[in-house]
């Protein structure tokens, strides 16, 4: 009777573990976030002499909106496109650098925020331009 009752016991506490666990934002999921990166050289007046896609480019991904250093990095494709794949429902923020002659470091972030709402979706994000001199 000791075994049956304590098999009982383990196996609702289980159960209360497994549907109390909510998934985080993260790997390990059916989701994908993807885009394009389109890099536009600009002249020293700060006009647009051409524009192409940005290739071999790093594109960094944070895993929820609290966190403020990247869970992952992909780098664009020969068309200027990337993807994060395999990712939990959740909040994410995606980011690269362009560059900033006035900047500390002479780049700047280019921060997109993108929100994964159902399993097995894709999310496209709008194309992200980037400003290179």
């Amino acid at each position: 009777m000791k075994i049956k009752s304590l098999k009982l016991i383990t196996g609702f506490f289980s159960v209360v573990l497994l549907l109390g666990c909510k998934k985080m934002p993260g790997e390990g999921g059916s989701s994908t976030i993807k885009g394009v990166i389109i890099e536009k050289r600009m002249s020293s007046v700060g006009t647009v002499i051409t524009q192409y896609p940005a290739t071999n480019e790093d594109v960094f991904i944070i895993y929820g909106d609290e966190n403020t250093f990247h869970d992952d990095r992909e780098r664009t494709s020969y068309d200027g496109s990337f993807e994060f794949r395999y990712l939990q429902p959740g909040k994410y923020q995606i980011f690269t650098y362009e560059e900033c002659p006035s900047c500390p470091g002479g780049k700047k972030e280019v921060h997109v925020e993108a929100e994964i709402t159902s399993k097995k979706s894709v999310v496209d994000l709008d194309t992200i331009y980037i400003r290179n001199y």
